[in-house]
């Protein structure tokens, strides 16, 4: 029901998706970028379920107040807290691959709506430490299209994956294209 659902409303507004997670691929750390709108989340979500992907999301302990929180939790929401894990989220979310038979968690590596000078390392050592792969999402409102790319496991080499990443995400057009940086800085 909820893909019958995106797939209109994101044809109402003008908005196309493209790929999916290959056949199989029960865990996986989703990149999501650019990130530059709350926007991003409402396209974002109505995007993977038109896709048929299950993703799972992080977000803080506070939004799970009601009614927010059970929406938050039927969209994907898994609470984290951030005061009391900050210093140690990678091992509290490589934690829950373990402990999952089925996970595919969207980690928005700018961390932030507003422009930043590097992206957070935080997705690529979740999926490095688990031993899931990275896809890369992306949300072009250059194109009104939404979906997923390349799919593959992190080489350790954390340079020359990054110039990967980037270079798939340099055409994409955010909502707000000033605050999305792809610098050389990683």
């Amino acid at each position: 029901m909820f893909r019958l659902i995106s797939k209109r409303m994101l044809k109402l507004f003008g908005w196309n998706t493209n790929g999916a997670l290959p056949e199989g691929i029960k865990k996986a750390v989703v990149v999501s970028a650019p990130h530059t709108s709350y926007w991003d989340f409402v396209v974002g979500r109505l995007t993977f379920w038109a896709i048929r992907v299950n993703i799972r999301f992080l977000i803080k302990k506070e939004a799970f107040f009601w009614p927010l929180g059970w929406l938050m939790e039927r969209a994907g929401g898994l609470p984290v807290d951030r005061g009391k894990y900050k210093s140690n989220m990678v091992s509290q979310v490589v934690k829950m691959f373990e402990e999952h038979d089925e996970l595919v968690v969207v980690i928005t590596p700018e961390g932030t709506r507003k422009r930043v000078e590097y992206w957070k390392k935080g997705f690529y050592l979740i999926a490095l430490e688990a031993g899931v792969p990275l896809a890369l999402s992306y949300i072009d409102y250059g194109t009104k299209t939404g979906g997923v790319g390349p799919v593959f496991h992190p080489s350790g080499d954390y340079e020359k994956d990054m110039m990967f990443i980037q270079d798939f995400y340099r055409d994409k057009t955010a909502c707000h294209p000033e605050w999305f940086n792809l610098s050389k800085k990683i």
